[in-house]
């Protein structure tokens, strides 16, 4: 990031690159996390240079009002930003606030205070149990290069078999599921929660058969998944081949590779695993966020009446 680019004063850009950094090393937010926030609280500052008629400095942030924040959440609303982006960015000034508080220099009360933008009900999209396993599988990957096809499906079958994120899923040392006796992953997700997730007999092969492809050497120092190059495997790369999937297989735009951690979850619900279970291996750390899937389930229950009752 490019504190260049910060309109603020001195003194409140360095209290806010300390807060960067308390992000990351004490509440161990993920770096996507992070740069949210970097960039809530830039656009938040350069709102305020012109609100205020100057960069702001600690002083400015600290006689904040409850209006000065409505004031930034409708000029972004102007911008088109929608409703999660506004709450994020909510979020990422309280919390500067709260950095602020703790050392003395400001009061996060009229921040705490505001409510956040509702947020419009969305669920998820999960593929079906057939095209899931198209997906996954080694002939339905279109590399031509026979180690990246195996690798492709490996990293595809640990987001439906395993429910991890793609940034769990590639964040995996290259010693991990070397051995048959490697039942279990350990996983570090969201906010440094570890959980332990079991690993299928299909989804510890598919992985072994891409160790067997891959010319690169795995060693435990290293990633796991490889790119082409042999550096880590990035996540638009993946993204870029499910992208090519879904025309090949003629899949909705829905299937994405974090739609496999979708079904992931909506196949284990449908066929009788109990909430939380699931949110055990999924790591929420609230069963409400889990409870989503019930109402996937449902969904698609009603989709099915609406479609194939005579009476619907």
């Amino acid at each position: 990031m490019d504190e260049f680019l910060i309109s603020a004063r001195p003194d409140l850009q360095q209290a806010r690159l300390d807060w960067l950094a308390s992000l990351s090393s004490e509440r161990r937010l993920s770096k996507l996390t992070v740069e949210a926030y970097e960039r809530d609280t830039r656009q938040f500052f350069h709102f305020m240079t012109k609100h205020a008629g100057g960069p702001p400095g600690i002083g400015d942030i600290a006689a904040l009002k409850p209006m000065d924040l409505r004031s930034f959440l409708a000029h972004r609303r102007n911008d088109g930003v929608g409703a999660r982006s506004l709450a994020r960015g909510l979020a990422g000034v309280r919390s500067l606030l709260r950095h602020l508080e703790k050392r003395g220099l400001a009061n996060a009360a009229g921040a705490a205070a505001m409510r956040a933008p509702r947020q419009p009900k969305s669920l998820p999209k999960p593929l079906t149990a057939i095209d899931a396993r198209k997906v996954v599988s080694t002939s339905g990957q279109l590399a031509e290069e026979p180690w990246i096809a195996a690798r492709n499906a490996a990293v595809l079958t640990l987001l439906y078999g395993c429910g991890l994120r793609i940034s769990e899923a590639l964040g995996l040392a290259g010693s991990e599921l070397s051995s048959p006796d490697d039942k279990l992953l350990r996983i570090a997700g969201k906010g440094g929660k570890t959980r332990i997730v079991p690993v299928l007999p299909f989804a510890f092969q598919t992985v072994a058969e891409y160790r067997r492809l891959c010319p690169w050497h795995l060693g435990a120092d290293g990633p796991l998944f490889r790119g082409a190059r042999g550096g880590q495997l990035q996540p638009a790369i993946v993204q870029r081949e499910m992208q090519k999937m879904r025309a090949a297989l003629n899949l909705p735009d829905t299937a994405t590779p974090h739609a496999l951690r979708h079904s992931f979850a909506t196949h284990l619900l449908a066929r009788g695993g109990d909430l939380r279970t699931i949110q055990e291996l999924l790591g929420h750390a609230s069963l409400s966020t889990t409870q989503i899937y019930t109402d996937v389930d449902t969904a698609r229950l009603l989709e099915v009446y609406d479609t194939a009752h005579p009476r619907a």
